[in-house]
């Protein structure tokens, strides 16, 4: 007899949800949640097998379940972003050609580029807090760093920073699908129609004065003969700026919480500061920003016995995964020097960030500046309130002294 049951929105899951992947992993990996219509996975080799198959779709439109329909009927009235479909949630062969389109805009090399210029920003930041002897991570570094890199990548003036965040908060309301409030969703649509408009008027721009920016290089890539449609690159410009601002504030947030409750690690990374690449990647396994992703069966699939049908949806809890003890040793410890760190923070399969070289660029500086500039930071309480979605995990607050 099953007893545990799946359900993200009690306040002390929202809280923590890594005691309720502990009892799904152990009592139920493969978990039919009549509430949400959905498969829940939460055992590591699983997930692996759903995102590595290609018998499972990226299309939640392929879903059939109340939601999906419900989600179908609304996708209208969010623009772009709702009736186009993205590197996100595109199959091959649309997935293959539109993510080789964008990846000639986006490549390691650019990335790399961009690193001493995420310092700078990173150094202007901490300059501001650093005489004040206290800072809210979130409000004076997470939220910041990322926006004004992802804009400054999309050619967006620096005055407009603020708009592009707001709408990039706004719009990530919306990953409640229809659990989510009424006037959430509303505000979701209105934003996502806001920054179309926004993005439309760049693009026109571009088209007549092309720049070194990323929204020229979206422009500009061919592939084959074939290029992104208006469509396409105003929902790609969407995606990135959503899908950037909102996992990186929360790497950088998670991760600093997970490091000033582990002081002995925080020492370690310290004393040792080459640590931190390998640091950044277990702060992504420890509490990653991207709690779960969905796929759709496309035929009839089964897992460790369970029948699914085609038309149904499963959610792949990438961060239960990141906690499998038959994966990671002693998987609720932090441990800072974990090799080898096979997590999945980022997917796995064809649909692996694409943004996760700026991810990982623009934690490994935050962190070593924190660690560089903060002399014993603590928490200055423990009322922390999380925000996001059950999709994403983020703090809204995260107060500290130095």
């Amino acid at each position: 007899m099953v007893t545990v049951q799946y359900n993200p929105f009690a306040p002390d899951v929202h809280a923590n949800p890594y005691p309720l992947y502990d009892r799904l992993r152990s009592e139920d990996p493969v978990h039919w949640s009549a509430m949400m219509e959905v498969w829940v996975l939460s055992r590591y080799d699983d997930i692996v097998g759903v995102l590595t198959d290609q018998r499972w779709s990226a299309d939640r439109r392929q879903a059939r379940n109340r939601f999906a329909a419900e989600a179908q009927r609304r996708q209208e009235e969010f623009g772009p972003f709702g009736r186009t479909q993205t590197m996100l949630t595109a199959d091959p062969p649309l997935h293959t050609r539109l993510r080789r389109l964008v990846s000639k805009a986006f490549t390691p090399r650019m990335v790399e580029g961009l690193r001493p210029r995420i310092q700078e920003i990173v150094d202007e930041l901490m300059d501001a807090v650093q005489g004040s002897g206290r800072m809210d991570v979130i409000r004076d570094l997470a939220y910041a760093l990322p926006v004004i890199v992802i804009a400054e990548m999309l050619g967006v003036p620096p005055q407009d920073r603020d708009r592009f965040k707001h709408w990039s908060d706004e719009i990530v309301g919306a990953l409640n699908g229809p659990f989510a409030l009424e006037e959430t969703l509303q505000r979701a649509r209105t934003s996502a129609n806001e920054l179309a408009t926004y993005m439309h008027g760049v693009i026109e721009e571009r088209r007549r004065e092309p720049r070194d920016d990323l929204m020229s290089g979206l422009i500009a890539a061919e592939e084959q003969g074939q290029i992104l449609s208006e469509d396409e690159m105003l929902a790609t410009a969407m995606l990135l700026l959503v899908a950037g601002n909102e996992t990186t504030t929360n790497l950088i947030g998670n991760g600093t919480l997970a490091l000033l409750r582990n002081p002995d690690q925080m020492r370690t990374l310290r004393d040792d500061p080459s640590l931190i690449p390998t640091a950044v990647e277990e702060l992504l396994r420890y509490d990653g920003p991207v709690q779960g992703t969905g796929r759709v069966a496309t035929e009839p699939m089964e897992i460790d016995g369970r029948a699914i049908e085609p038309g149904q949806a499963v959610l792949c809890m990438l961060a239960a995964a990141n906690r499998d003890p038959a994966q990671f040793e002693r998987p609720d410890e932090l441990n800072l020097r974990r090799h080898p760190n096979e997590h999945l923070a980022f997917g796995d399969g064809i649909h692996f960030c694409l943004g996760a070289p700026l991810a990982r660029a623009e934690g490994q500086i935050a962190f070593q500046a924190m660690l560089e500039r903060l002399a014993d930071p603590r928490l200055e309480t423990e009322d922390l309130r999380w925000g996001g979605t059950f999709i994403l995990r983020g703090l809204t607050n995260l107060p500290i002294t130095f």
